[in-house]
């Protein structure tokens, strides 16, 4: 049975969850699950709550989002509210590394990652099998001619003309230009490994391997402009030790990598993502 989440972000103030509860058992709203964090640093409150209704005088989905503005008013509220049947439509970009795109994939057709997928990018043509096996469309963006901000420019059409609410780079290779951060601010979830900004480029693994690192991991965040900064969703860690090769770590650090974006895209489409600030508030089931 589909449900509804309602998710909300606003200055701490006495009555927000009294108003939000009431407001939902005025309209036979049964809460299926709740979950709030006040941030006293910053003086923010987060809320989402999952519900359904549960009697006759639970309203339309077009209504209930109506009928809450005068609350979120009220308590200047940011907010949102959606069902879950409405699936996040998700754009996956690629390079040639495929494992977290496989990763993702299998999710999905098993039905584990509740989102919509019309399409897969990459500036390389390697992967385009793997996209037509699963049925979905592939788009080969090269960069031509040196010419990346017209590459960056097709991107950014397709996310514009196929609806896209987020923006998944799964090892995709190329750094994105503040415009295009900009224009996907919020909307962008990107992959790597932990040993940033120790080791940077190639072979990272190797890089690491030489100074004989004890712990590897990955990290899941929202793009900005701040190169591999922006703000952490999830994160993995595992010890290895001087019996560990270079290619031991590597294949070590791509299982962490589909991991870390798998928990990060599911939580993202859940709904159990908020900003605050530099940082995220994640409601984790």
């Amino acid at each position: 049975m589909s449900h509804f989440i309602l998710t909300v972000s606003a200055q701490d103030r006495i009555g927000i969850v009294a108003a939000v509860t009431s407001w939902l058992a005025a309209n036979d709203g049964f809460i299926i699950e709740s979950q709030q964090y006040a941030d006293l640093e910053s003086g923010r409150f987060f809320m989402r709550l999952a519900f359904q209704g549960a009697g006759p005088a639970f309203p339309p989905q077009s209504e209930l989002k109506s009928d809450f503005k005068s609350i979120a008013e009220r308590y200047d509220l940011e907010w949102d509210l959606a069902s879950t049947d409405e699936r996040l439509r998700v754009m996956i970009a690629v390079s040639k590394g495929g494992h977290c795109l496989n990763d993702l994939l299998h999710r999905w057709r098993i039905g584990s990652l509740p989102i919509d997928i019309p399409l897969i990018i990459s500036n390389h043509a390697d992967l385009a099998p793997l996209a037509g096996f699963h049925g979905i469309p592939f788009h080969h963006l090269p960069i031509i001619n040196g010419d990346k901000a017209g590459q960056e420019s097709r991107l950014l059409q397709l996310v514009e003309d196929h609806r896209i609410d987020l923006v998944v780079l799964a090892r995709y290779m190329q750094v994105l230009s503040d415009q295009a951060c900009r224009a996907l601010s919020g909307r962008c979830i990107n992959i790597h490994h932990s040993f940033l900004p120790s080791f940077k480029g190639a072979r990272p693994y190797h890089q690491a391997h030489a100074r004989g690192v004890k712990l590897i991991g990955a990290t899941a965040h929202y793009v900005t402009g701040d190169l591999d900064e922006g703000p952490i969703i999830e994160q993995m860690a595992e010890r290895v030790d001087h019996g560990h090769t270079a290619d031991a770590m590597a294949a070590m650090g791509r299982d962490l990598e589909a991991q870390v974006l798998a928990r990060a895209v599911t939580w993202a489409a859940q709904r159990r993502v908020l900003p605050n600030g530099q940082r995220t508030i994640v409601f984790r089931p």
